[in-house]
Parts: structure tokens; C-alpha cells; sequence
């Protein structure tokens, strides 16, 4: 399966963003074989749209779920309509993310967890 998380860098050691809209990067990976690519986001400046736009990114890489510390309405709506699984609420590496995710150890988030234009001035 493939699954996105956000990122503060772009290998496995980095740690999750807690921003989904503006994270710095997406780690599209593999959690069968732990193959990865990172996408740097390059909607962590935008005015406004940052969610809608991370998570069409995510989304047209092929991610089934996204892994992150936080996700508002809009984002939340647009993965939602795409039947992608949200799980919020993470910290730490990349790497202890996929495999919490792989153990079974995530609860899938139904809402957004934080109000919109969350993380525009972190």
C-alpha cells in the first residue's frame, strides 16, 4: 500500500510535519518494501488552498492514506472525497510513523482536527 506522511525533510528519519497543507515535504512510501520518494510541498507558502492543494499532491501520487500530526476541513473533505484514509495525531520520525501504521497501531481519523489556515504563521 502506498501511504503519504508528512515530513519535515525528505528521508525516513525525518520527523512528522504536524501541518498537512503546508508540511515541508510528502514521503510517498511503500509500506510493503519501505521504498520512498519525498515531494517537496510546494504549497507551504500559498495565500490560501494549501490543504485542497496538498492533498490533490498527495492524491495524484497515489497514496491510499496519509499519515500526519494535523489536518483541517478543506484538506480533510478533498481526501475524504478520494476514499483516502486520514490518520492524525502523530509525532516522531517518518520511519516509527509507517510502522505504527503497518502494527495496527493508528485510529483512523473521521473530522478534521484543527480550523482552517491552521500552521500559516509556524
Amino acid at each position: 500500500m502506498k501511504i503519504a506522511i508528512t515530513a519535515t525533510g525528505k528521508t525516513l528519519d525525518s520527523q512528522v510535519d504536524p501541518r498537512f497543507g503546508r508540511a515541508a515535504c510528502f514521503i510517498i512510501a511503500d509500506t510493503e518494501t519501505m521504498e520512498f520518494t519525498a515531494i517537496e510541498n510546494d504549497n507551504i507558502a500559498a495565500a490560501g488552498g494549501a490543504g485542497i492543494s496538498s492533498a490533490k499532491t498527495v492524491i495524484d501520487a497515489g497514496a491510499e492514506a496519509v499519515l500526519t500530526g494535523n489536518c483541517g476541513p478543506n484538506a480533510h473533505r478533498t481526501l475524504a472525497a478520494a476514499n483516502i484514509k486520514l490518520f492524525t495525531g502523530l509525532t516522531g520520525s517518518v520511519q516509527t510513523a509507517v510502522e505504527q501504521f503497518n502494527s495496527g497501531k493508528l485510529t483512523e481519523t473521521t473530522a478534521p482536527n484543527v480550523q482552517s489556515h491552521f500552521g500559516m504563521d509556524t
